[in-house]
């Protein structure tokens, strides 16, 4: 490893690499069994054991079940100081045709949170077993979250719906619940592919997050042919409304990066009857939260029109989904900093704004937070043909990457880390953020009377 200029304590992160190193093929292993057991989100049951167990192998105790699946840990060996969290995610995401998906469930590791979580497992290993702990002024917390993937929507509800949770991601799921009230900053580190194979990390300044709509419209069956004139169809009224979505997309600014994707998931049960039961489901995405919102209260407009314009009654349920990540800088460039360690600059991408999404974002908005994305795969993200093709670089290079970056927070009286968080002005309090997903977390049943207009 050669030294990386002006970033301190280079002795210490040598340790910590050496001792990944030492561990590598048990991470790897980690990693591929991970990625052949695929569970979806608020079901990890197996991989959260996976990651108690190892946190056990390390003498380290835990809390489990945070979230119904979520597990954490805080070490420390030092009083006071800032407390870093290092995140990995449990879950996969529905890609049934995938060659390893689990034939029951369709899950499949499309997404490289399997990586996630051997790396988050590597820098525990790493900073625990190479005794430099001691040396660091602050806390580092590793977690292993739940139900980052956006999927199985219905059976989300559900678990609201049965007060065994109250939002439908991971992260915000722990937020509520405290399980960040004693964290100060947070890092994780996401999978890339990249058509070009001198590309091996990135960072997108920032991307968007959303909030999710289900409409259920509902209007009355006739026989379709002997008398339509009987019926009310609820699947031209959702058809008006997605005509409506689309007419508003020249409202919106370029610089809020809107993006709005519906799709309907039923829409009429025989050919001879008139539709009176379809629905239709989407993101509003959108770089601000106060974008999102105004996005989605148009979106609300059209779903009423369509309903009204055909008699029709519509329900609307608001769904919330994650907050915009916003990359915090300073941390971004001492990840860098150690990146360059091992690559040349030119193998570095630094990307802009990102109209994906990922709960990462809600963690930034209450603290500093970084997601880089380091290569090592192929394929489409949640495509049949994902595949790890450098398991280096998938489960070693991140875990040094980011212990290498804690090292430089907490070292030297955690003088780095107390800057960033002096000079950190967190866009929502924890209170402000509960608010705004609650709001967004709504159902109402619309049929044109509180406007005085009858339905059929």
């Amino acid at each position: 490893m050669k030294k990386a200029g002006n970033v301190a304590h280079e002795e210490l992160k040598q340790r910590v690499n050496d001792e990944i190193d030492r561990q590598a093929e048990h991470l790897i292993a980690l990693g591929e069994d991970i990625f052949h057991h695929p569970e979806l989100g608020f079901k990890e049951r197996r991989t959260a054991g996976i990651v108690a167990a190892e946190f056990g192998r390390l003498g380290l105790g835990y809390l489990e079940e945070l979230a119904l699946t979520g597990v954490k840990t805080v070490v420390s060996e030092s009083d006071g100081g800032p407390t870093v969290a290092v995140i990995g995610e449990l879950d996969s995401v529905l890609v049934a045709d995938h060659p390893s998906a689990d034939p029951q469930t369709g899950a499949a590791h499309c997404c490289g949170h399997n990586a996630q979580i051997a790396t988050m497992l590597g820098v525990a290993s790493g900073l625990v077993r190479s005794g430099v702990l001691s040396e660091l002024a602050g806390k580092v917390a590793f977690m292993a979250v739940p139900a980052e993937e956006y999927v199985e929507i219905d059976y989300r509800v559900g678990l609201t719906q049965a007060d065994k949770t109250e939002f439908l991601g991971g992260k915000s799921e722990l937020v509520r619940i405290g399980a960040f009230d004693d964290i100060d900053m947070a890092m994780m580190v996401h999978a890339a592919t990249s058509s070009d194979p001198t590309q091996i990390g990135g960072m997108n300044t920032s991307i968007n997050g959303f909030v999710g709509k289900q409409a259920r419209f509902t209007g009355k069956a006739a026989h379709a042919g002997g008398a339509p004139h009987r019926g009310v169809n609820a699947l031209y009224a959702a058809q008006l409304a997605l005509e409506a979505i689309n007419a508003q997309r020249e409202t919106y600014k370029d610089d809020d990066t809107i993006r709005i994707h519906p799709i309907l998931t039923r829409g009429g049960d025989l050919v001879n009857v008139i539709p009176n039961d379809v629905r239709l489901e989407t993101m509003i995405r959108g770089k601000t939260a106060e974008a999102i919102e105004d996005a989605a209260r148009k979106v609300d407009r059209a779903l009423r029109a369509g309903a009204i314009a055909m008699g029709a009654e519509v329900e609307i349920s608001s769904l919330p989904g994650y907050m915009p990540l916003f990359n915090h800088q300073t941390m971004a460039d001492l990840f860098i900093d150690n990146f360059k360690v091992f690559y040349d600059e030119s193998a570095w991408r630094n990307d802009g704004h990102g109209t994906f999404s990922s709960d990462i974002g809600d963690i930034s908005h209450l603290m500093p937070t970084v997601e880089p994305s380091i290569a090592g795969f192929s394929g489409a993200v949640h495509g049949s043909d994902w595949e790890i093709t450098d398991k280096y670089l998938a489960y070693v290079l991140p875990a040094k990457l980011m212990a290498m970056t804690v090292i430089d927070l907490l070292a030297g009286g955690a003088t780095q880390a107390r800057q960033i968080l002096d000079d950190f002005e967190p866009r929502m309090t924890k209170d402000q953020y509960l608010a705004f997903m609650r709001r967004n977390n709504r159902k109402e049943t619309f049929d044109g009377r509180e406007i005085g207009i009858q339905p059929r």
